[in-house]
């Protein structure tokens, strides 16, 4: 018997559920990345969200996933048994289930990676190679070969052998110390920082490899990647300033000890918005918005340092006319006088925003199990190889095997013709022929 009843928002052949937010655009022409092929042996964040970046921008990228797929499939929601975050991070690949154990499989990683520009994979040191997979092996094959090892301390160092993850990574780093309530424990961020923040590090390093080999006449390389150090490295002054006054930054909550006011505060109905005073023109501003331009002229108040030093008495003078106004009152007042302001958003007003729908911030994608897919578009904006999202993350493991064929037909990358860096040379197609 047929079901009659209309499709429910979302489902396939049904309504959007967010009518408002934009569809992903098609391509319309060549991408930045086309013709480069990324073999994604690693598994989790860090290292798929790498290949996650590379491939929406063009790069063929081949997954290889255990026979019981990757844990990533079990992190955060599901919807009707399918994993939410999976059809996002796993978008614009090709999945194939290969298991690293078995003899016959590895056999064919190395056929792979012999057809591969990229390979990235985040297994404890020297696991690779125990498995006959370690660069030495592959590149044997594929002199061209560029593989980023994502680990959570590094390949070297005495604690390269440990386990690593966001978590301890961000603790390592420095991070959580200096995050908190004053009077407060260390505070870890509520997702997973040093992962992304490795993940965008690791792309570009990919993308630096890939030119030196491909425009500079250079060979392959080893991107040695850590999980702590790309997030240590935004960490600003913390190393020059204790090296140089013997001063470690402590916790100071939504404060910052280099400018004020700085925070966020409440409003009169019980939202909240954020502003820094980074210049003595923004603090001039924002005392004008608040209706005490007198302020700029008062000494306490009247450059960066004497701010900072009186940092207790201008934020209590900010909150209390802050927490006097809506929050919409006060962004108009501040958008008036050019002082710069931001609404603290959740997610349910970012998806119904006027500037991430302008934007295209976010996007709506078609997909086979969940009707559509609502998620980060790629970034950032190309004025002509803007990147794309062909499809999100397939649900079935297994799902391409086509692609293995495909990959495994074409030619292997090596050129035995050797190169020499120091020689002139014009930059070849990506991925093309060395």
């Amino acid at each position: 018997m047929t079901d009659s009843r209309p499709a429910a928002p979302g489902a396939p052949g049904g309504p959007p559920r967010f009518p408002d937010v934009p569809p992903t655009p098609p391509a319309t022409g060549p991408a930045a990345l086309e013709g480069v092929r990324v073999l994604d042996l690693s598994s989790l964040y860090a290292g798929p969200w790498i290949a996650t970046n590379l491939g929406d921008h063009g790069a063929e990228v081949l997954k290889v996933e255990h026979p019981r797929g990757d844990d990533a499939r079990r992190w955060g929601l599901s919807r009707g048994g399918v994993p939410l975050w999976w059809k996002v991070i796993s978008r614009n690949k090709e999945l194939v289930r290969l298991d690293l154990h078995d003899a016959g499989d590895r056999d064919v990683v190395r056929r792979l990676a012999a057809r591969a520009d990229i390979v990235i994979e985040n297994f404890r040191p020297g696991r690779l190679e125990s498995w006959g997979l370690g660069y030495d092996r592959l590149s044997a094959d594929n002199p061209g070969l560029i593989m980023v090892r994502v680990t959570g301390y590094g390949q070297t160092g005495p604690r390269s052998q440990e386990p690593g993850f966001g978590t301890l990574a961000e603790a390592f780093a420095g991070f959580a110390h200096m995050t908190g309530a004053a009077d407060g424990p260390p505070t870890l961020p509520p997702f997973g920082l040093a992962d992304g923040v490795a993940s965008a590090v690791g792309a570009a390093a990919a993308l630096m490899a890939l030119y030196w080999r491909d425009a500079r006449g250079g060979t392959g390389q080893v991107i040695d990647l850590s999980l702590y150090e790309p997030l240590f490295s935004l960490l600003g002054p913390q190393v020059v300033e204790y090296t140089q006054t013997g001063r470690v930054q402590k916790r100071t909550g939504n404060r910052s000890p280099r400018t004020a006011p700085r925070n966020a505060y409440r409003t009169a109905d019980d939202r909240y918005v954020t502003l820094s005073a980074g210049t003595q023109q923004i603090a001039n501003r924002i005392f004008a918005a608040i209706d005490r331009p007198d302020l700029a002229d008062d000494p306490r108040f009247a450059s960066p340092l004497a701010r900072r030093e009186n940092s207790d008495a201008i934020d209590a003078i900010v909150a209390e006319w802050i927490a006097q106004h809506d929050q919409a009152h006060v962004l108009e007042r501040f958008s008036a006088n050019q002082a710069p302001i931001a609404p603290v958003y959740d997610t349910a007003q970012i998806v119904a925003d006027p500037h991430f729908l302008a934007r295209a911030s976010i996007v709506s994608v078609p997909d086979p199990d969940l009707g559509e897919v609502v998620m980060q578009n790629t970034l950032p904006h190309f004025s002509r190889t803007p990147g794309t999202i062909r499809h999100t993350g397939r649900t079935e493991i297994d799902a391409d095997r086509a692609a293995l064929d495909r990959w495994l037909a074409a030619p292997p990358r090596h050129d035995p013709t050797p190169h020499d860096p120091a020689a002139p040379s014009g930059p070849p197609a990506p991925g093309g022929p060395r």
